[in-house]
């Protein structure tokens, strides 16, 4: 998907949710990093893996459990956390959720 730059979105809407599956949309990719809307059926994850750069992971809907660096987090709409680089994390919302990640390469 290709986002005119100087208009408005509205970030919730502009994905859907699909039964048992993660959906993602790129909004942004640029050399030093990326913007990736996320939408998490209830019970879907990402398995634990590590990210060569540093993210930041805001929830838009709903409430994930992350697992970072063996640590539990959970994070509800409206919260953000900071990912550093090259620590194993793994995501499993808790009930529909809806999340959008940066990742910044530099």
């Amino acid at each position: 998907m290709v986002l005119d730059t100087s208009e408005k979105y509205d970030l919730v809407n502009l994905i859907e949710y699909q039964d048992n599956s993660v959906v993602s949309i790129e909004l942004m990719k640029k050399q030093t990093g990326t913007v990736t809307l996320f939408a998490f059926d209830k019970g879907e994850g990402l398995s634990e893996h590590t990210a060569p750069f540093d993210a930041m992971i805001q929830v838009l809907d709903g409430t994930l459990e992350l697992t970072l660096g063996g640590q539990l987090y959970t994070i509800n709409e409206g919260e953000m956390i900071i990912m550093p680089r090259d620590v194993p994390h793994a995501l499993l919302a808790q009930t529909k959720l809806k999340i959008l990640l940066t990742m910044i390469k530099s």
